[in-house]
């Protein structure tokens, strides 16, 4: 355990000028990039035009929504309304990682002990109804999300005591235990009216549009067909350093589209201004023709930073015939993702390695005397296997093949005893072993259906079930599947997310992200190291051991990832010369863009 002087001395402030309350930011490890009294992110224009209009599709394949309520569990939330209408105490920037700066709290404090963190709102900060932020909208957020709102939110705020009204303007939160990312957590409490719903329980605000801060309001809508936001014309923050230059169009509207293709061809017609590709293929061969040629439209590949985080074919472990190590190895072996990138990707990515990939986090080679540290007290309960050269996923490229991966995969099934007869592998009952992959992703279908093929060879029957995008997130919320494809939030400096990823706790609470069901003592131990470390170097050792134990665990089929976001706009807008370091790139657009030209 880390001394109390050691703690401190990580975390850096910077004294809020004009305020002899706290700090204007907070890092975990370095000195903020920005100092007090700073005009705006780098990132950004400042003096980029308001005004126009942004055209959207429908994100994350969502055909429809049901609620402006994104953090209830039931149904499915409109596209936009997080990020467009609801703020947070204090808010990252994108060229720098474990770093808040105020936006509805104009400045923070640290207890001396750690134990507690506290924030003093803006005066300016109001709700789009006019209605000032108080400490106790602050409080009712907070204890809404925790009793009423999605489990993720439990373990997320796990360590958090209680939030505490200080005073009309000032609000604390008492944490249970020395975390090292507590400070960070509460930050990022998203904050609405205690007016909002006030005839409601919580959970079943569905419709009625939300009372809070954020730039935009909800013009008008149409389920299942669009929604408007229009900007607020009294936004509080238009001045506030972490907001300035930021969200500049008037309006914004999302329209829906049942499929990828429909959504392509609309963007193709004109329809809507900007598209971010994730299918390789459509990246390669669709988008061509005269308006690329003419300039009308641009293609641009914008780089980016970001760890990659994990990619694959998740395996419930909650299912019977996913509970052998053997087995969940011997279906990695399956897939040709060599073939796949040479037929399929056009040589557009890479195979992802690890939980933490493309990052300083991921385990290589041996593990390093720090991982030791972390895993020699627990040799006798961990497979040797993680104390030899980190798993990577099998390759067919030569010497390899697919042939020998299969060949490599039978022998494990039939250690596992499932054997080959009677057309079909069998364990010692005659049972055949299935099993459904259940998607959302037409695009994804040709994929799939690889993997199939090359599973059909050793004797497994496979459903292949694509669904609409509501359906599926029912499923996921019950963990009522066997495999599917799942991509896990990417982050340069994990924390308390994981225990909602991993621990064994989140295992049995439907909804959260602990789709593949892992309960592991030793799991839950590495993460809370992860989660307590206290510098960069000791967050770095925590991060390759517990990416280590996992990888071992063959609880997932690794996909592959890309290092740019692959864009197609219309060219009429603004963009800002300085490109961020770690972003998501619909947020990017929306947020830092401006209207160039007239539509």
């Amino acid at each position: 355990m880390r001394t109390l002087l050691t703690s401190l001395l990580l975390l850096l402030f910077v004294p809020y000028s004009g305020s002899a309350f706290g700090a204007h930011a907070f890092s975990l490890y370095d000195t903020p990039r920005y100092p007090a009294g700073f005009k705006n992110f780098d990132y950004v224009n400042p003096d980029a035009p308001r005004g126009g209009e942004l055209f959207l599709a429908n994100p994350d394949r969502r055909t429809s929504f049901d609620k402006f309520n994104p953090f209830s569990l039931k149904g499915v939330a409109a596209a936009g309304v997080s990020n467009l209408m609801f703020e947070t105490l204090a808010t990252g920037s994108s060229d720098e990682v474990a770093t808040m700066y105020g936006l509805l709290a104009e400045d923070m404090e640290l207890a001396p002990d750690r134990m507690a963190m506290t924030f003093r709102l803006n005066p300016k900060a109001k709700f789009n109804n006019g209605d000032p932020v108080t400490a106790a909208d602050v409080k009712h957020s907070y204890d809404m999300l925790v009793q009423k709102g999605a489990p993720q939110f439990k373990s997320i705020f796990a360590d958090v005591k209680e939030c505490v009204v200080v005073d009309d303007r000032t609000v604390r939160f008492d944490f249970k235990a020395l975390n090292r990312e507590l400070p960070l957590i509460v930050g990022g409490v998203p904050v609405f009216s205690r007016k909002w719903g006030a005839n409601t329980s919580f959970d079943n605000i569905q419709l009625e549009p939300p009372i809070a801060t954020g730039p935009y309001l909800i013009d008008r809508y149409d389920v299942g067909r669009s929604i408007i936001y229009k900007r607020n014309p009294n936004y509080w923050g238009n001045d506030v350093p972490s907001r300035k230059g930021m969200y500049n169009f008037e309006r914004i509207i999302y329209r829906f589209y049942k499929d990828d293709v429909a959504r392509l061809e609309a963007f193709k017609a004109g329809e809507f201004d900007v598209v971010v590709e994730y299918s390789a293929k459509n990246w390669a061969r669709s988008y061509i023709g005269p308006k690329f040629t003419s300039g009308e439209i641009v293609k641009r590949e914008l780089k980016h930073s970001n760890a990659a985080g994990m990619q694959g074919f998740v395996m419930n472990l909650r299912r019977s015939q996913f509970q052998d190590i053997r087995v969940r190895k011997a279906l990695g072996l399956a897939l040709d993702y060599e073939w796949m990138n040479r037929q399929l990707f056009y040589n557009q990515y890479k195979r992802i390695y690890s939980f933490f990939n493309n990052s300083d986090l991921a385990a290589t080679g041996t593990p390093s005397e720090e991982e030791l540290k972390l895993l020699d007290p627990m040799r006798a309960q961990l497979d040797p296997a993680v104390f030899g050269p980190v798993p990577v996923p099998p390759s067919t490229d030569p010497p390899s093949s697919l042939r020998a991966n299969l060949l490599q995969a039978r022998a494990l099934f039939k250690e596992a005893g499932w054997g080959y007869r009677d057309g079909a592998l069998r364990n010692a009952k005659g049972e055949p072993f299935t099993f459904e992959i259940l998607d959302d992703q037409s695009a994804l279908s040709r994929i799939i259906s690889v993997y199939v093929r090359n599973l059909q060879k050793l004797g497994i029957q496979v459903n292949q079930r694509t669904a609409d995008y509501a359906l599926v997130q029912k499923r996921m919320e019950e963990f009522d599947f066997d495999m599917t494809s799942i991509r896990f939030p990417d982050t340069t400096s994990p924390g308390n997310e994981l225990f909602d990823m991993f621990s064994s706790k989140a295992a049995d609470e439907k909804g959260s992200s602990n789709a593949w069901g892992l309960k592991d003592p030793i799991v839950d131990k590495l993460v809370a190291n992860l989660v307590a470390a206290g510098s960069r170097k000791e967050l770095e050792g925590a991060a390759r051991a517990l990416d280590r134990v996992l990888l071992n665990k063959y609880i997932v089929v690794p996909h592959w990832f890309s290092s740019t976001h692959r864009v197609a706009y219309r060219d009429r807008f603004g963009i800002p010369e300085k490109m961020p370091l770690y972003y998501a790139a619909d947020p990017y657009v929306i947020s830092t863009w401006w209207q160039k030209k007239p539509r």
